[in-house]
């Protein structure tokens, strides 16, 4: 959608992971052990390598104003540029949550050389594409275009010059307000937007994306450019670029047509609001829906701590699972054949939603009411199975996998753009595949034991549910649970 946000939560495009860690990552999975490769792996790996070498470098260059020019160049006909902003909801207050988001929309309505008319006119001659989205913790604005259309400069343009008029502000409202109608009839959604409500809540990362509906009504010309203004400074934007881009040329467009601009917006960077988790839950009751939806999570961590990796195993081995799945019980996720063989719901995915410094480990599903009780109690088994008895063959299926996922995400110029974009923001550099491999492959069973136990056994769950779920246990009963298991 070409002025809409596609929000970062976990559909789609919301599920974009970077895949980068910290320094410390390596060592946290390898101290204290010597690692033995037999002749055929260290053929393999070698061979692995040199393909990986021939991927082309990313080359990084930060400005005056601290504005950081990443890109990557494979020499392809199109590319696509975009610019990552480390400001989302998180920096924003109860009075003007939403802005963000709000932002976003009036980014693509005219700017003081185009009107919006002249703008959709000038992309869609170029045959080119225009997007943008706002997560909790970034907003980013992209574009896809020809190669030589680059020396364009609509992204600084929309980022600096939006006129942000009265007409097409009090017009967006609408807009947005018909969007929270469209995100309310989706109810993995609403589940999310819950959990993140009660494991964070009175903090900033517990409110929505968009916001409430008295802001959106009240939000002001002035409470834009507010944000603008303190936000939107050169240390905390990323131009990042790939496929067919020349990075001297990137580099002389972003000084030609940012220069000193982003150093007029004074003062001090804002801090990273901080955020606590809690454990506790929001249950919204309604019988008369067909299927109970629930997502239980414990707090993980931030991007760049030494246990992320090993928690993003963890992760793959849970894994995904829902009724179009063939297999049966020769799935290789022990939860999907329990899920499986028992008929305990109709789908469910893990997930890992990574924020700076915490996060959300945990498992979403959708259930008969009948079986919502089984559902959590088989997962929560499980859990206590990663945490006690995992297996090294069940590992190295879930390191492939990971590897595998994290290699085919990274098709094409937009996602390895993206890719670029976030990993600068989070670790200002971009984390090489064969180091990123090395970290993988550094996990075993004895640390995925080790990490769950720190993070899952005997803490306290956040947890949304949804529907029919009246046969879903007390909250005191979920939480015994999270120590042991009777069958």
């Amino acid at each position: 959608m070409a002025a809409a946000a596609a929000r970062v939560v976990l559909s789609s495009a919301a599920r974009r992971r970077l895949w980068g860690f910290s320094e410390s990552l390596l060592i946290r999975g390898a101290a204290g052990r010597s690692l033995y490769f037999g002749e055929n792996r260290l053929r393999s790996t070698q061979a692995a390598t040199q393909v990986v070498l021939n991927v082309p470098e990313t080359r990084v260059t930060c400005l005056e104003s601290g504005l950081r020019v990443a890109s990557e160049d494979s020499g392809l006909s199109t590319c696509t540029v975009g610019l990552w902003i480390d400001a989302g909801s998180r920096y924003e207050n109860e009075k003007n949550n939403g802005t963000a988001h709000f932002l976003e929309h009036m980014a693509f309505k005219g700017t003081k050389k185009r009107s919006q008319l002249d703008l959709e006119l000038e992309i869609e001659n170029m045959g080119a594409h225009l997007n943008a989205y706002t997560s909790r913790e970034q907003t980013v604005y992209y574009a896809k275009a020809f190669s030589k259309d680059l020396p364009r400069e609509i992204l600084a343009d929309i980022i600096q010059n939006s006129t942000l008029g009265e007409a097409e502000i009090e017009r967006e409202r609408g807009v947005i307000l018909r969007e929270m109608q469209e995100v309310e009839t989706n109810l993995q959604e609403v589940v999310f937007d819950y959990l993140h409500a009660t494991a964070y809540q009175n903090t900033a990362l517990g409110r929505t994306i968009l916001g409430p509906t008295e802001n959106i009504k009240s939000i002001s010309r002035k409470d834009l450019v507010d944000y603008i203004t303190t936000h939107y400074k050169g240390p905390r934007i990323v131009l990042a670029a790939a496929g067919g881009v020349s990075h001297d040329e990137l580099l002389d467009l972003a000084k030609f047509h940012f220069g000193d601009s982003l150093c007029t917006h004074k003062g001090e960077i804002p801090a990273l609001p901080p955020c606590k988790f809690t454990g506790s839950e929001i249950r919204v009751r309604d019988d008369k829906m067909p299927l109970a939806h629930l997502a239980i999570a414990v707090e993980a961590v931030g991007w760049a701590h030494p246990d992320t990796i090993c928690l993003m195993v963890a992760n793959t081995l849970i894994g995904n699972w829902d009724r179009s799945f063939g297999g049966g019980m020769n799935l290789s996720s022990k939860l999907a054949q329990l899920t499986c063989h028992g008929n305990l719901c109709h789908s469910f995915q893990s997930f890992n939603t990574s924020y700076t410094d915490t996060g959300l480990w945990g498992l979403y599903m959708v259930c008969e009411s009948s079986t919502v009780a089984d559902m959590l109690h088989v997962v929560q088994k499980e859990w206590m199975r990663l945490c006690t008895s995992v297996t090294e063959s069940e590992v190295a299926r879930a390191r492939n996998l990971l590897k595998t996922n994290m290699l085919l995400q990274l098709d094409g110029s937009t996602p390895i753009c993206e890719d670029i974009g976030r990993q600068m923001l989070c670790y200002n550099r971009r984390i090489p595949i064969p180091e990123l491999e090395a970290r993988i492959d550094a996990v075993n069973a004895e640390t995925i034991r080790e990490v769950c136990t720190k993070y899952i056994y005997n803490r306290s769950p956040a947890i949304a549910a949804v529907g029919p779920i009246k046969q879903l246990p007390d909250f005191k009963q979920i939480r015994s649970n999270m120590c042991w298991l009777r069958d």
